[in-house]
């Protein structure tokens, strides 16, 4: 048995104006999953999961539990895929590209609204990870997310959890969604020359971007939601977010096979909660920590208090995301989203047992 990684990516909207960053795609994102998710090749289930950025310390866990060998234990071949931004992965699930997405929880809630039945499975998150970058050059003008109005904001692609959660920082503040400007740049190099080269005044990103910021003191830090008392302050109660998020007539049709998966992720969540920062960093690849392991070890460290130890969904979770999205999503505003159903604790609880 064998657990695949293969990456896609994808040029980030918005940035068509800066010659400098560009990317491009792979054949990945357009192979066709295995409805069955299962090869009959002799190497177990095949399951093909889609990451928003698999380097993001906040998806930590995908690639921490194949490099654990615990996809391997319960019998999975599972297929590990990678794009620059959380919607990305939902719009590869909802097509049928892929069986689970690793992803920001609160895209349940938006696709429901959309018809699309889809819900985590394990979540394995209680804040959102996400940092507020204000660009060392606009550090004395915006000193709080009332500064917004008039800015160029960095997300990592519109429609994107960034996307969310900087507009309701913006409309909590006394800013208008038509006051302030997204520009999708990504994550990692494209958000930090974003930075640098003023195509931004300020952004929202992750570890390990956040600690090459500050290391190039390219920008400080303006609003820091890495933990539960960080979510708590800018979002008011605990903002579950990444997570494995499946349609859920698949997940009926498969559940000894989410059952495995999520018996995969829990074992990692409890590995992380009794190890070290600079342990979690040796198992992740090398390239992850852009040649400087220090840094890396300590972008985990920062962002370690946001994960949860049995990948069940934080207590009062689902309401701060409802209410946060309901603040300035006009769809979900008139909407009546039945909560129960974006999200279950059968696999987390089973496999806490």
């Amino acid at each position: 048995m064998r657990t695949t990684v293969r990456y896609a990516a994808l040029a980030a909207s918005g940035l068509l104006a800066l010659s400098s960053l560009t990317a491009c795609a792979n054949d990945a994102a357009g192979s066709t999953a295995d409805s069955g998710a299962n090869k009959g090749d002799g190497k177990g289930e095949h399951v093909k999961i889609m990451v928003g950025g698999l380097d993001k310390v906040i998806y930590l866990p995908a690639m921490l539990t194949q490099r654990l060998g615990y996809f391997d234990a319960e019998g999975l071949d599972v297929e590990l895929l990678s794009e620059p931004a959380g919607v990305q992965a939902e719009t590869a699930l909802v097509s049928g590209q892929v069986q689970g997405a690793v992803g920001f929880y609160d895209h349940t809630l938006d696709l429901q609204t959309k018809g699309k039945a889809v819900e985590s499975v394990v979540q394995f998150s209680r804040a959102p990870g996400e940092v507020q970058i204000v660009s060392a050059r606009k550090a004395d003008e915006i000193t709080s997310p009332a500064d917004f109005k008039g800015r160029k904001l960095g997300i990592t692609g519109l429609g994107s959890s960034t996307d969310f959660l900087t507009k309701y920082l913006a409309v909590k503040n006394g800013v208008k969604v038509s006051e302030f400007t997204p520009v999708a740049v990504g994550a990692g190099p494209t958000f930090i020359s974003a930075l640098q080269q003023g195509a931004i005044d300020s952004g929202m990103t992750t570890d390990p971007t956040v600690a090459t910021i500050l290391k190039k003191n390219a920008g400080k830090v303006l609003l820091d939601m890495r933990t539960p008392k960080g979510s708590q302050e800018a979002l008011g109660g605990p903002y579950p977010s990444s997570s494995l998020y499946m349609q859920t007539e698949w997940v009926n049709g498969h559940k000894k096979t989410v059952q495995k998966l999520v018996n995969a992720f829990v074992k990692t969540l409890k590995w992380m909660s009794t190890h070290s920062a600079s342990a979690i960093a040796a198992k992740m690849p090398d390239d992850y920590s852009q040649g400087d392991r220090t840094i890396y070890a300590g972008a985990i460290k920062s962002t370690l208090p946001m994960f949860t130890e049995d990948g069940v969904m934080p207590e009062n979770g689902p309401e701060t995301v409802e209410r946060v999205l309901k603040a300035f999503n006009p769809n979900i505003k008139n909407a009546d989203v039945d909560l129960s159903k974006t999200y279950t604790t059968e696999f987390a609880e089973k496999a806490a047992r």
